[in-house]
Protein backbone atom coordinates (compact mmCIF):
# COMPACT_ATOMS: atom_id res chain seq x y z
CA UNK A 1 0.00 0.00 0.00
CA UNK A 2 1.14 3.38 -1.04
CA UNK A 3 1.00 6.41 1.37
CA UNK A 4 0.57 9.76 -0.21
CA UNK A 5 3.23 12.10 1.19
CA UNK A 6 1.47 15.23 2.36
CA UNK A 7 2.65 19.04 1.63
CA UNK A 8 1.46 21.20 4.35
CA UNK A 9 1.86 25.37 4.27
CA UNK A 10 4.23 26.14 7.18
CA UNK A 11 2.04 28.46 9.46
CA UNK A 12 3.92 31.28 8.94
CA UNK A 13 3.24 31.37 5.31
CA UNK A 14 -0.19 30.36 6.26
CA UNK A 15 -0.60 33.31 8.87
CA UNK A 16 0.61 35.74 5.85
CA UNK A 17 -1.36 34.98 3.54
CA UNK A 18 -4.57 35.11 5.99
CA UNK A 19 -3.47 38.65 7.33
CA UNK A 20 -3.36 39.38 3.53
CA UNK A 21 -6.77 38.43 2.63
CA UNK A 22 -8.01 39.64 5.71
CA UNK A 23 -6.82 43.31 5.44
CA UNK A 24 -8.07 42.68 1.49
CA UNK A 25 -11.67 42.25 2.88
CA UNK A 26 -10.73 44.72 5.79
CA UNK A 27 -9.58 47.95 3.40
CA UNK A 28 -13.10 47.67 1.16
CA UNK A 29 -15.10 47.44 4.13
CA UNK A 30 -17.47 50.43 4.27
CA UNK A 31 -19.89 51.11 7.04
CA UNK A 32 -22.71 53.83 7.14
CA UNK A 33 -20.79 56.28 9.63
CA UNK A 34 -17.59 56.30 7.98
CA UNK A 35 -17.30 54.86 4.54
CA UNK A 36 -14.45 52.83 3.72
CA UNK A 37 -12.19 51.90 6.54
CA UNK A 38 -8.52 52.45 5.77
CA UNK A 39 -5.33 49.87 6.90
CA UNK A 40 -1.80 51.29 7.31
CA UNK A 41 1.26 49.07 9.25
CA UNK A 42 2.40 50.55 12.31
CA UNK A 43 4.60 49.15 14.95
CA UNK A 44 3.50 45.65 15.68
CA UNK A 45 0.08 45.75 13.77
CA UNK A 46 -1.96 46.52 10.98
CA UNK A 47 -4.10 49.45 11.60
CA UNK A 48 -7.59 50.03 10.69
CA UNK A 49 -8.89 53.65 10.92
CA UNK A 50 -11.58 55.92 9.99
CA UNK A 51 -10.64 58.86 8.39
CA UNK A 52 -12.17 62.45 7.85
CA UNK A 53 -11.66 65.53 6.98
CA UNK A 54 -9.37 67.56 4.73
CA UNK A 55 -5.67 66.11 4.50
CA UNK A 56 -4.40 69.37 5.02
CA UNK A 57 -6.54 70.04 8.48
CA UNK A 58 -5.12 69.84 12.35
CA UNK A 59 -5.15 66.47 13.32
CA UNK A 60 -7.19 65.38 16.01
CA UNK A 61 -6.98 61.53 17.03
CA UNK A 62 -9.92 60.29 18.93
CA UNK A 63 -9.08 56.94 20.71
CA UNK A 64 -12.49 54.61 21.82
CA UNK A 65 -12.66 52.39 25.19
CA UNK A 66 -13.93 48.97 25.70
CA UNK A 67 -16.50 47.45 24.62
CA UNK A 68 -16.92 50.22 22.40
CA UNK A 69 -15.32 51.46 18.75
CA UNK A 70 -14.86 54.09 16.55
CA UNK A 71 -18.63 54.29 15.91
CA UNK A 72 -18.65 56.28 19.43
CA UNK A 73 -17.45 59.35 17.46
CA UNK A 74 -19.29 59.37 14.07
CA UNK A 75 -21.31 62.81 14.89
CA UNK A 76 -18.18 64.30 16.57
CA UNK A 77 -15.96 63.18 13.72
CA UNK A 78 -18.04 64.36 10.80
CA UNK A 79 -18.81 67.77 12.99
CA UNK A 80 -14.57 68.22 13.40
CA UNK A 81 -14.13 67.48 9.46
CA UNK A 82 -16.46 70.55 9.10
CA UNK A 83 -14.48 72.86 10.84
CA UNK A 84 -11.87 71.58 8.60
CA UNK A 85 -9.82 69.77 11.01
CA UNK A 86 -8.43 66.21 9.59
CA UNK A 87 -9.71 63.71 11.97
CA UNK A 88 -8.74 60.05 12.50
CA UNK A 89 -10.49 56.91 14.35
CA UNK A 90 -8.41 53.90 14.88
CA UNK A 91 -9.68 50.76 16.12
CA UNK A 92 -7.51 49.50 19.24
CA UNK A 93 -5.43 46.64 19.27
CA UNK A 94 -8.06 43.42 19.41
CA UNK A 95 -11.38 45.87 17.83
CA UNK A 96 -12.37 45.98 14.16
CA UNK A 97 -9.89 45.59 11.65
CA UNK A 98 -6.56 46.08 13.38
CA UNK A 99 -4.92 42.76 13.41
CA UNK A 100 -1.23 42.14 14.93
CA UNK A 101 1.12 41.72 11.81
CA UNK A 102 3.04 38.26 13.36
CA UNK A 103 1.43 35.93 14.89
CA UNK A 104 3.89 35.36 17.54
CA UNK A 105 3.34 38.35 18.83
CA UNK A 106 2.11 38.33 22.59
CA UNK A 107 -1.56 39.81 23.02
CA UNK A 108 -0.72 42.25 25.32
CA UNK A 109 -3.48 44.82 26.52
CA UNK A 110 -0.86 46.36 29.04
CA UNK A 111 -1.88 50.34 29.31
CA UNK A 112 1.53 51.22 27.81
CA UNK A 113 1.37 49.09 25.01
CA UNK A 114 -1.86 50.82 23.43
CA UNK A 115 -0.02 54.37 24.14
CA UNK A 116 2.86 53.42 22.01
CA UNK A 117 0.42 51.79 19.70
CA UNK A 118 -0.86 55.16 19.19
CA UNK A 119 2.97 57.15 18.44
CA UNK A 120 3.31 54.11 15.75
CA UNK A 121 -0.17 55.18 14.26
CA UNK A 122 1.04 58.44 13.98
CA UNK A 123 4.59 57.95 12.73
CA UNK A 124 3.54 55.69 9.56
CA UNK A 125 0.95 58.34 8.93
CA UNK A 126 3.36 61.25 9.67
CA UNK A 127 1.73 63.15 11.66
CA UNK A 128 4.07 64.92 13.85
CA UNK A 129 1.21 66.22 16.32
CA UNK A 130 -1.99 66.10 16.75
CA UNK A 131 -4.71 66.94 19.71
CA UNK A 132 -5.93 63.68 21.19
CA UNK A 133 -9.24 62.76 22.89
CA UNK A 134 -10.83 59.72 23.76
CA UNK A 135 -12.75 58.12 26.73
CA UNK A 136 -12.60 55.03 29.05
CA UNK A 137 -9.46 52.59 27.70
CA UNK A 138 -9.04 56.07 24.94
CA UNK A 139 -8.53 58.11 28.04
CA UNK A 140 -6.24 56.28 29.93
CA UNK A 141 -4.24 56.07 26.77
CA UNK A 142 -4.77 59.77 25.55
CA UNK A 143 -3.40 60.56 28.95
CA UNK A 144 -0.48 58.25 28.69
CA UNK A 145 0.63 59.73 25.31
CA UNK A 146 0.74 63.04 26.43
CA UNK A 147 2.27 62.29 29.88
CA UNK A 148 5.38 60.48 28.07
CA UNK A 149 5.24 62.47 25.05
CA UNK A 150 3.92 65.33 25.32
CA UNK A 151 5.85 66.65 22.04
CA UNK A 152 3.53 64.92 19.96
CA UNK A 153 0.45 66.18 21.19
CA UNK A 154 -0.81 70.16 20.67
CA UNK A 155 -3.73 69.72 23.12
CA UNK A 156 -5.74 66.94 25.22
CA UNK A 157 -9.40 65.89 26.01
CA UNK A 158 -9.79 63.10 28.54
CA UNK A 159 -13.48 61.52 29.78
CA UNK A 160 -12.84 60.98 33.50
CA UNK A 161 -10.02 63.09 33.52
CA UNK A 162 -6.82 61.42 34.61
CA UNK A 163 -6.63 57.38 34.56
CA UNK A 164 -3.27 56.45 34.41
CA UNK A 165 -2.86 53.04 37.20
CA UNK A 166 0.03 50.47 37.80
CA UNK A 167 -0.04 47.24 38.69
CA UNK A 168 1.36 48.54 42.45
CA UNK A 169 -1.61 51.07 42.88
CA UNK A 170 -4.32 48.25 41.85
CA UNK A 171 -3.19 46.15 44.87
CA UNK A 172 -4.76 48.21 47.19
CA UNK A 173 -8.54 47.35 48.12
CA UNK A 174 -11.43 49.64 47.43
CA UNK A 175 -14.42 50.72 49.14
CA UNK A 176 -16.98 47.55 48.66
CA UNK A 177 -19.30 50.09 46.76
CA UNK A 178 -16.65 50.58 44.33
CA UNK A 179 -15.32 46.96 44.25
CA UNK A 180 -18.66 46.13 43.29
CA UNK A 181 -18.48 48.19 40.29
CA UNK A 182 -15.21 46.48 38.90
CA UNK A 183 -17.01 43.25 39.00
CA UNK A 184 -16.00 42.02 35.69
CA UNK A 185 -12.79 42.98 36.28
CA UNK A 186 -12.44 39.93 38.89
CA UNK A 187 -14.78 38.03 36.82
CA UNK A 188 -11.97 38.10 33.44
CA UNK A 189 -9.72 37.12 36.34
CA UNK A 190 -10.89 33.41 35.89
CA UNK A 191 -10.75 31.01 33.37
CA UNK A 192 -14.66 31.04 33.58
CA UNK A 193 -15.06 34.30 32.98
CA UNK A 194 -12.58 34.23 29.81
CA UNK A 195 -14.82 31.37 28.65
CA UNK A 196 -18.01 33.13 29.46
CA UNK A 197 -16.69 36.82 27.80
CA UNK A 198 -16.03 34.49 24.54
CA UNK A 199 -18.94 32.22 24.57
CA UNK A 200 -20.88 35.86 25.29
CA UNK A 201 -19.00 38.74 24.03
CA UNK A 202 -21.95 40.88 22.40
CA UNK A 203 -24.64 40.07 25.59
CA UNK A 204 -21.89 41.05 27.69
CA UNK A 205 -20.98 44.28 25.92
CA UNK A 206 -24.76 45.21 25.97
CA UNK A 207 -24.88 44.72 29.49
CA UNK A 208 -21.75 47.39 30.35
CA UNK A 209 -23.39 49.51 27.87
CA UNK A 210 -26.45 49.39 29.93
CA UNK A 211 -25.07 49.88 33.49
CA UNK A 212 -22.30 52.51 32.42
CA UNK A 213 -24.81 54.89 30.76
CA UNK A 214 -27.95 53.50 32.38
CA UNK A 215 -30.25 56.55 30.94
CA UNK A 216 -28.77 56.46 27.30
CA UNK A 217 -31.93 54.75 24.76
CA UNK A 218 -29.25 53.26 22.50
CA UNK A 219 -31.32 51.11 19.56
CA UNK A 220 -30.09 47.69 18.18
CA UNK A 221 -28.54 49.05 15.27
CA UNK A 222 -27.03 51.19 17.18
CA UNK A 223 -25.24 48.65 19.35
CA UNK A 224 -24.49 46.24 16.46
CA UNK A 225 -22.82 48.41 14.31
CA UNK A 226 -19.99 48.58 17.45
CA UNK A 227 -20.16 44.99 18.40
CA UNK A 228 -19.19 44.12 14.75
CA UNK A 229 -15.73 45.27 15.96
CA UNK A 230 -15.83 42.37 18.82
CA UNK A 231 -15.61 39.89 15.95
CA UNK A 232 -11.65 40.47 15.96
CA UNK A 233 -9.58 37.52 16.41
CA UNK A 234 -7.77 38.86 18.88
CA UNK A 235 -10.16 40.70 20.98
CA UNK A 236 -10.92 38.26 23.82
CA UNK A 237 -7.48 37.95 24.63
CA UNK A 238 -6.62 41.51 25.06
CA UNK A 239 -9.59 42.13 26.77
CA UNK A 240 -8.67 39.28 29.25
CA UNK A 241 -4.65 40.77 29.50
CA UNK A 242 -5.84 44.00 29.71
CA UNK A 243 -8.08 43.63 32.94
CA UNK A 244 -5.69 40.76 34.54
CA UNK A 245 -2.18 42.78 33.65
CA UNK A 246 -3.98 45.36 35.89
CA UNK A 247 -4.56 43.47 38.69
CA UNK A 248 -0.66 41.88 38.34
CA UNK A 249 -2.08 38.61 37.29
CA UNK A 250 -0.75 38.44 33.94
CA UNK A 251 3.04 39.81 32.92
CA UNK A 252 3.57 42.62 30.38
CA UNK A 253 6.51 42.51 28.19
CA UNK A 254 9.68 43.13 29.07
CA UNK A 255 10.11 46.03 26.13
CA UNK A 256 7.36 47.99 28.18
CA UNK A 257 8.91 48.13 31.53
CA UNK A 258 10.85 51.31 31.37
CA UNK A 259 7.53 52.89 30.62
CA UNK A 260 5.45 51.06 33.07
CA UNK A 261 7.97 52.79 35.83
CA UNK A 262 7.28 56.41 34.34
CA UNK A 263 3.69 55.67 34.29
CA UNK A 264 3.70 54.22 37.96
CA UNK A 265 4.85 57.28 39.49
CA UNK A 266 1.57 59.26 38.28
CA UNK A 267 3.95 61.99 35.90
CA UNK A 268 1.75 64.88 35.61
CA UNK A 269 0.59 65.99 32.04
CA UNK A 270 1.56 69.38 30.70
CA UNK A 271 0.12 69.92 27.56
CA UNK A 272 -3.51 71.95 27.28
CA UNK A 273 -5.84 69.94 28.58
CA UNK A 274 -9.80 69.54 29.21
CA UNK A 275 -11.70 66.70 31.19
CA UNK A 276 -15.25 65.85 30.57
CA UNK A 277 -17.29 63.86 32.77
CA UNK A 278 -21.33 62.92 32.76
CA UNK A 279 -23.57 63.19 35.31
CA UNK A 280 -25.02 59.59 34.64
CA UNK A 281 -21.58 57.49 34.10
CA UNK A 282 -22.09 54.33 35.86
CA UNK A 283 -19.11 53.25 35.00
CA UNK A 284 -16.07 53.04 37.88
CA UNK A 285 -14.40 57.08 37.34
CA UNK A 286 -12.59 59.31 39.75
CA UNK A 287 -14.17 62.82 40.73
CA UNK A 288 -13.05 65.32 39.26
CA UNK A 289 -11.30 67.29 42.32
CA UNK A 290 -9.01 64.04 42.49
CA UNK A 291 -7.17 64.82 39.24
CA UNK A 292 -7.53 68.20 38.81
CA UNK A 293 -3.89 68.74 40.50
CA UNK A 294 -2.18 66.34 37.31
CA UNK A 295 -2.88 68.88 34.62
CA UNK A 296 -0.46 71.69 34.84
CA UNK A 297 -1.14 73.22 31.64
CA UNK A 298 -4.43 75.20 30.82
CA UNK A 299 -6.89 73.52 31.87
CA UNK A 300 -10.68 73.47 32.29
CA UNK A 301 -13.50 70.28 33.40
CA UNK A 302 -17.08 69.97 32.34
CA UNK A 303 -19.71 67.81 34.15
CA UNK A 304 -22.51 67.45 31.89
CA UNK A 305 -26.03 67.21 32.97
CA UNK A 306 -29.19 65.62 31.53
CA UNK A 307 -28.05 61.61 32.20
CA UNK A 308 -25.45 61.31 30.33
CA UNK A 309 -23.49 58.31 31.14
CA UNK A 310 -19.60 56.94 30.13
CA UNK A 311 -19.90 56.64 26.77
CA UNK A 312 -20.00 60.44 26.70
CA UNK A 313 -18.48 61.42 22.67
CA UNK A 314 -21.33 59.17 21.42
CA UNK A 315 -24.19 61.10 24.14
CA UNK A 316 -23.15 64.29 23.74
CA UNK A 317 -21.50 64.68 20.81
CA UNK A 318 -21.59 68.52 21.11
CA UNK A 319 -19.82 69.38 24.04
CA UNK A 320 -17.27 66.55 23.06
CA UNK A 321 -16.67 68.85 19.89
CA UNK A 322 -16.83 72.22 21.80
CA UNK A 323 -14.45 70.35 24.42
CA UNK A 324 -12.01 69.22 21.23
CA UNK A 325 -12.25 73.26 20.03
CA UNK A 326 -11.45 74.59 23.50
CA UNK A 327 -8.59 72.67 24.01
CA UNK A 328 -7.03 73.61 20.78
CA UNK A 329 -8.05 77.02 21.46
CA UNK A 330 -5.59 76.47 24.52
CA UNK A 331 -2.51 75.85 22.56
CA UNK A 332 -2.83 78.85 20.61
Amino acid sequence: MTTKKSHSIPKTVTYTLLLFLANTVNAQQTTSSFGNIKQVNAGVLNIGYAEVGPSTGEVVILLHGWPYDIHSYTEVANALAAKKYRVIIPYLRGFGSTRFLDANTPRNGQQSALAVDVIALMDALKIDKAIIGGFDWGARTANIVAALWPQRVTALVSVSGYLIGSQQLNKAPLNPIVELSWWYQFYFATERGREGYELNRNDFAELIWKTASPQWSFDSTTFNTSASSFNNPDHVAIVIHNYRWRLGLAEGEIKYNELEQKLAASPIITVPTVTLEGDANGAPHPSPSMYASKYKGKYAHHTLTGGIGHNLPQEAPKAFVDAILEAASFSK
